[in-house]
């Protein structure tokens, strides 16, 4: 019977990479190396000392946020979603950016679609409905190179759509999508990792740890550094925040499940009527 359900699992893995293409082989790779090579430099170059590997919220952000919902959210986003708007629209079928250099359309969709993550994420800090399904992303008490990917389904669903489905009806080939995932991938554990590092004047144009931070604590740099790639976003508009002193706690003022399956569940509560002394 175990033997079984391990033959099962080796064949659901072996059939899932012998389906990729050999740009989603290389990014799925490059995303596991580098995750090893982030929780390595942590060990060795911590900003927060004595941070556990295996801290508060490890299971449910690798194995129900990374893997399990990461798996369900991309069938759906290009299993049913973009191929619904392409099937109904036949944009793929002009293939306007077929011939543009891969190199050329990675530039312009990581710039693109980071300006409008920067205006997403400022909004989803204003509005009370957004913040609903963006607050989950704060929730982490322990800021690592795997925090960054807890964040509620509905919010990746509406970025990653947003995000791959101008790639798709294009026309772009297969190689952007999975480079443009692998650097978005990359780059989330990069500015969420506990690294102790100081990255000077390069600060201002790309954005690090060293602000991202700064956005996961719990004092005035919350509602600071919107900013995911580009760390010129923040300085150009205002919203950077890049004091002298060291975060102390990161996390929620407020209550938050611990699981997922609350967590993503807590989103839906009801909102608190103001008493009429408070209006």
């Amino acid at each position: 019977m175990e033997a079984n359900i391990y033959s099962e699992i080796f064949n659901s893995i072996y059939n899932y990479f012998s389906g990729l293409s050999s740009a989603e082989v290389i990014s799925t790779s490059l995303i596991i190396i580098a995750a090893f090579i982030f929780v390595l430099l942590e060990r060795i170059f911590p900003y927060t000392k004595g941070q556990e590997i295996l801290r508060e919220g490890f299971f449910d952000d690798f194995a129900m946020y990374t893997i399990a919902q990461n798996y369900v959210l991309s069938i759906l986003i290009f299993g049913v979603i973009i191929n619904f708007i392409d099937n109904s629209t036949g944009l793929s079928r002009f293939g306007l950016f077929a011939n543009v250099p891969v190199w050329a359309q990675l530039i312009f969709f990581v710039v693109t679609h980071d300006l409008y993550i920067y205006w997403m994420h400022r909004w989803m800090h204003k509005n009370k409905w957004l913040w609903r399904i963006h607050e989950a992303h704060h929730s982490p008490k322990k800021v690592d190179w795997l925090s960054g990917s807890r964040s509620h389904p509905l919010e990746i669903l509406l970025n990653q759509t947003i995000e791959f489905a101008p790639i798709v009806l294009l026309g772009s080939p297969v190689e952007v999508i999975a480079y443009k995932g692998l650097i978005s991938a990359v780059w989330g554990m990069y500015i969420h990792s506990n690294l102790d590092i100081n990255s000077g004047w390069l600060q201002k144009i790309i954005n690090g740890p060293e602000m991202h931070r700064w956005h996961h604590s719990t004092g005035k740099g919350r509602n600071r550094n919107f900013a995911t790639k580009f760390a010129f976003w923040d300085w150009m508009f205002g919203t950077a925040y890049l004091p002298d002193t060291k975060v102390d706690e990161y996390g929620l003022k407020t209550f938050f499940p611990r699981h997922y399956f609350s967590q993503t569940l807590f989103a839906f509560r009801r909102f608190k009527k103001l008493k009429k002394e408070e209006v």
